[in-house]
């Protein structure tokens, strides 16, 4: 057997950067959340070849002290924090102590800083954990780290990196969600001299949404607000039309740290249910201020976990408040036949005088090659009307939108309003509205004011079972139906242990069953609106779903299950139905509160406007 060997402090630093530094973009969320620790509300990011060869980050915060900037890249040195105490109650994005010299240890690092009560600032470089050179040098306030060659010193860590298009799309990805997560700080992307993101720092959420993630989605947002005790919730989700394949646009920071939590996703996921088709995750980008005694943030090196200790109050109040928003909304799906005109915008770049300045100090200092930095003016496609001029230079100016894109905005909205104004759930609309006939055997197209919309029987006809059901479950209005054999499921332990977790109220709302030896449970009775559909596979749904819940401990979460087994029963697409038929379905589903989506989130009613016909027949040019 080897003998035990005490590493040296090179292999030490090396081996810890591995845990915090997994690639360059690790290196940008370290830096630039210090800059935000250091009360910066403008930060300046730029790259190339991916972040792999230069990374230079620079801000307006408060600057380092000459004397702690030897201490800075030791390993557990820190300003956040004093004892393990204050690891109960950290406020701060960073507090480890570990960033920087997990940076300098696998990088080639040079430092400027100055603090505002200094005469001179400070140059240090340092390279693989050695120091190499500090001096005194005239430069703005803040500081600006510049990173290069980044695993120069660890090879084998090197070739595992991305390509550099791949590794900058990661940074990208951590601007945008940096810029949501903190609206009053001015962010500037560059990558390859060419600048990607630029927020005004205007402390308007909205408005960051709108330049991160543009018209489409900012025109289709809602507004979320609820507390609790210790708990307050803020922001925007997207109506479900804006969707996507993955959980990317499924924002959430806390105390504005951007995390990753299951109990988060599944109240996100599980309000918006019933309004977004299986596999599509929707737009959130939600705000949470919770009492950092109610928050272990102290997990995992990149701070990406979190434990909370009251996850169901949190959990409910996600659950509750989005739901409440989704409940009553207008969302029928406006369908257009053409396609409008955009105004594009069109990007001219000009030197920005700050950068220049930086660069007649980088020459001087002796940094390397002077690099180009230019700032957008953007410009209308169609007037050649200046919009915005920005400069990051002038760091201590929050800048904000130009006149032409606000007013922009405001049109959306009030386009948006009058939209969800204009209710097809008007007691007129249900008087008035005309049933013009079924198509393909699925379809029905209705006739009202100057549009026309299609109802897909099958959605709405489940749309109609599950309120129905959801209603009389709500209203305690429970009837069984016993079964004849019962039905005996074998089930496993942690099925088991679900079973007798929700047995009561199992048992109030019309189930009934009981242990029938070994690992088998016998169902003799089930509630009235499933009969007809107790088959096996539909209890095991059930079952299923009490098993992979997360804090599921309400009863309503347990109905809204249930009820969603009953739409089952719901008629099929390519089945005709009368026209008695299909206006007493129609009938009913215009008196519920939401009729716009099925139980499965797939849409039950979708618009087309006269105007939109008479354009494609060329009655309108």
């Amino acid at each position: 057997m080897s003998r035990i060997n005490v590493l040296d402090q090179n292999t030490i630093n090396q081996i810890a950067a591995g845990e915090v530094i997994e690639r360059p973009a690790s290196v940008v969320k370290e830096l630039v959340e210090n800059a935000i620790d250091a009360g910066a509300n403008a930060v300046t990011v730029e790259i190339k070849d991916g972040g792999i060869s230069f990374i230079r980050i620079t801000d307006n915060g408060s600057g380092i002290e000459e004397d702690d900037i030897p201490l800075v890249f030791l390993r557990h040195t820190t300003s956040k924090i004093r004892t393990a105490e204050d690891l109960l109650s950290v406020s701060s994005l960073g507090f480890r102590g570990e960033a920087l010299s997990s940076i300098a240890a696998i990088g080639q690092v040079e430092l400027v800083t100055k603090t505002s009560d200094a005469f001179t600032g400070i140059r240090y470089q340092i390279a693989g954990g050695e120091a190499k050179e500090m001096e005194h040098i005239g430069c703005p306030n803040g500081t600006t780290f510049i990173i290069r060659n980044i695993f120069f010193n660890t090879p084998a860590r090197r070739k595992f990196l991305k390509s550099p298009v791949t590794e900058a799309g990661y940074i990208s990805d951590l601007m945008e969600r940096l810029s949501i997560s903190h609206p009053g700080v001015s962010f500037k992307f560059i990558n390859n001299n060419q600048i990607k993101l630029h927020t005004p720092g205007n402390n308007l959420l909205k408005d960051i949404i709108y330049n991160v993630y543009g018209r489409e989605i900012s025109s289709h947002l809602l507004s979320v607000e609820g507390s609790i005790s210790q708990v307050t919730i803020q922001g925007y989700i997207g109506k479900p039309l804006v969707s996507r394949g993955n959980r990317n646009y499924e924002n959430y920071f806390i105390n504005g740290r951007y995390i990753k939590s299951n109990l988060i996703n599944k109240a996100i996921e599980e309000a918006f249910k019933p309004y977004t088709m299986s596999h599509r995750y929707p737009f959130t980008s939600i705000h949470l201020k919770i009492d950092s005694e109610l928050i272990d943030v102290n997990v995992h090196p990149a701070k990406l976990e979190i434990r909370f200790k009251n996850g169901d109050e949190i959990y409910q109040l996600i659950y509750q408040t989005i739901k409440n928003v989704l409940d009553g909304r207008n969302m029928i799906p406006d369908i257009k036949l053409t396609e409008e005109k955009e105004t594009t915008a069109v990007i001219k770049n000009v030197p920005e005088p700050f950068e220049e300045n930086r660069r007649k100090t980088d020459a001087q200092i002796g940094f390397s090659k002077p690099d180009k930095f230019e700032h957008s003016i953007i410009y209308t496609k169609d007037k050649n009307e200046k919009i915005n001029d920005t400069e990051i230079g002038k760091l201590n100016e929050v800048t904000s939108y130009g006149g032409n894109l606000v007013k922009e905005a405001q049109i959306y909205k009030m386009n948006q309003e009058h939209s969800d104004q204009l209710s097809f759930l008007s007691e007129e609309a249900k008087i008035s509205h005309r049933i013009i006939g079924q198509v393909f055997s699925t379809y029905w197209i209705v006739e009202y004011g100057d549009k026309m919309f299609l109802i897909d029987q099958h959605a709405a006809h489940e749309k109609v079972l599950y309120e129905k059901t959801i209603s009389s479950l709500r209203q305690k209005e429970f009837n069984s139906q016993l079964l004849e054999p019962p039905l005996i499921l074998t089930l496993s332990m942690r099925e088991e242990e679900a079973v007798k977790k929700y047995g009561k109220l199992l048992n109030q709302i019309g189930f009934e069953f009981e242990e029938f030896g070994g690992k088998e449970y016998a169902f003799r009775a089930v509630p009235g609106d499933l009969y007809g559909l107790a088959k096996q596979e539909i209890l095991i749904e059930l079952i299923d779903g009490l098993v992979t819940e997360v804090f599921s401990d309400t009863p309503e979460i347990i109905l809204e299950k249930i009820a969603s087994l009953s739409c089952k029963a719901a008629v099929k697409g390519n089945h005709n139905m009368s026209q008695s038929e299909a206006n007493a379905l129609i009938e009913q589903l215009l008196t519920l509160e939401n009729p716009y989506f099925c139980p499965h989130g797939r849409p039950t009613i979708i618009s087309m406007s006269k105007y939109e016909l008479e354009k494609k027949f060329k009655r309108i040019v």
